[in-house]
């Protein structure tokens, strides 16, 4: 009866509005179809991917799907900008307000004061940092996507169309330079996400076996306080945000579909880096 009382009781605070959700569903569907069409066509001399790339279709399915896959990146890169800059010209704030202050993504001076200090926590030799808004490798993983995109896509669209990439003065010889950074920006890509990312979002002790804030929005006012106290300390500062705190917990619905599409690009991504672990081993042996 207690334990019912004090579910009712509890909390909730939104971090990330449906939008940001809705973007970074966008992010994941095109990342995973990218990663897997894209490691099919690097490894094609494997049985494994050669296999894989049948049960999709055939080479000819996996290139549309990998084209697919990156006009969505496109996609949802633009509506991200756009985002940033209606929620500028709404608050009516100068543009140094997202490059500086608490909740900004940019890297500062005490992203790399709290490094230092979470490679200590690792070996007992201080105490968590007070992590705010965002850690330093969140903000590494958000300026990423903006490498990603300006290096990896561009170097996609030459490939998509070299014809026409020729025809405006890059020389041939660029095709080739365009393929390998493609090819290899991609691997490198593929294993720090499906790695390095799954482990900070998920794999960690405290959030294991997977975190659904990104998802359903919602996170207990009380995991906030203990996991971001910087944050919380805004939150219970500001009347603006403590109205997004209610008792109102995520949906029972969204959460169960959260977890499914969650562990199901968990699944594919460990699978993925099984394969190409297994497919180097194989091209070098």
């Amino acid at each position: 009866m207690t334990d019912n009382n004090q579910d009712h009781n509890e909390k909730y605070y939104e971090r990330f509005d449906a939008y940001s959700r809705f973007l970074h569903v966008l992010v994941i569907i095109s990342f995973i179809s990218l990663a897997t069409t894209g490691m099919i066509i690097k490894f094609s001399g494997v049985g494994v991917f050669q296999t894989l790339s049948k049960i999709l279709g055939g080479y000819v399915v996996t290139g549309f799907i990998h084209r697919t896959a990156a006009i969505i990146t496109f996609i949802y890169f633009f509506l991200h900008i756009t985002y940033l800059l209606r929620k500028k010209i709404k608050r009516g704030v100068p543009i140094t307000s997202f490059l500086k202050g608490e909740n900004s993504l940019v890297p500062n001076r005490r992203d790399l004061t709290e490094f230092v200090q979470t490679m200590k926590w690792f070996f007992g030799k201080a105490s968590r940092p007070q992590y705010g808004r965002w850690t330093y490798w969140e903000k590494f993983d958000y300026f990423a996507v903006f490498w990603g995109v300006a290096v990896i896509g561009f170097s996609g669209l030459i490939l998509w169309f070299p014809e026409l990439f020729t025809a405006i003065g890059f020389p041939g010889w660029f095709i080739n330079i365009a393929t390998i950074i493609h090819s290899d920006e991609a691997l490198l890509a593929v294993g720090f996400i499906f790695t390095v990312h799954f482990f900070n979002t998920h794999f960690r002790p405290d959030k294991f076996p997977m975190d659904t804030v990104i998802f359903t929005g919602k996170v207990a006012v009380e995991e906030l306080k203990e996991d971001r106290p910087r944050e919380y300390d805004l939150v219970m500062q500001s009347e603006e945000m403590q109205k997004k705190i209610s008792n109102e917990a995520p949906s029972p619905a969204l959460t169960k579909a959260a977890r499914i599409f969650g562990f199901t690009a968990l699944i594919i991504g460990i699978i993925l880096i099984v394969l190409i672990i297994y497919s180097m081993l194989f091209l070098y042996q």
